[in-house]
């Protein structure tokens, strides 16, 4: 995710590690599928769209470049340089794992959008994994 993107996500949502499971952070930020449903008959939907928009739009678009090999560039080793060696080990490790379930995700045949989706998902959980070992400054 770009930094400006990372930002956005902090904005909305605060405190990453305030969630105690991942569903509730999902449902915070409408990554969560809706369903429909009626006695036996289950019709899963789209995405719910509740909740920070502006998050959601942010780890959406930034889950879109992980359809593209992983890489670390000039600018981006430079910055990364700065960062404990912790967040550098999740931060590359999530880059290699998102690209990769990209992959195969498109490979199985699910629509592009679904797979966005799905990315957008486990970038939220490496953005907490990344805040509980780096905690926010609190004043």
């Amino acid at each position: 995710m770009e930094l400006a993107g990372a930002v956005i996500v902090l904005a909305e949502l605060g405190d990453l590690t305030r969630f105690d499971r991942p569903r509730q952070r999902m449902r915070s930020l409408g990554l969560t599928p809706s369903e429909s449903s009626s006695g036996a008959r289950r019709h899963p939907g789209g995405i719910t769209k509740a909740g920070h928009s502006h998050a959601r739009r942010a780890l959406v678009e930034g889950a879109w470049a992980y359809r593209y090999p992983a890489k670390v560039s000039r600018p981006l080793q430079l910055r990364l340089e700065k960062l404990p060696t912790e967040v550098h080990a999740i931060g590359w490790t999530a880059q290699g794992r998102l690209c990769r379930r990209c992959r195969q995700l498109t490979t199985r045949g699910k629509p592009v959008t679904q797979v966005v989706v799905a990315i957008a998902r486990e970038m939220a959980a490496f953005a907490r994994a990344s805040a509980r070992l780096a905690p926010m400054a609190t004043s």
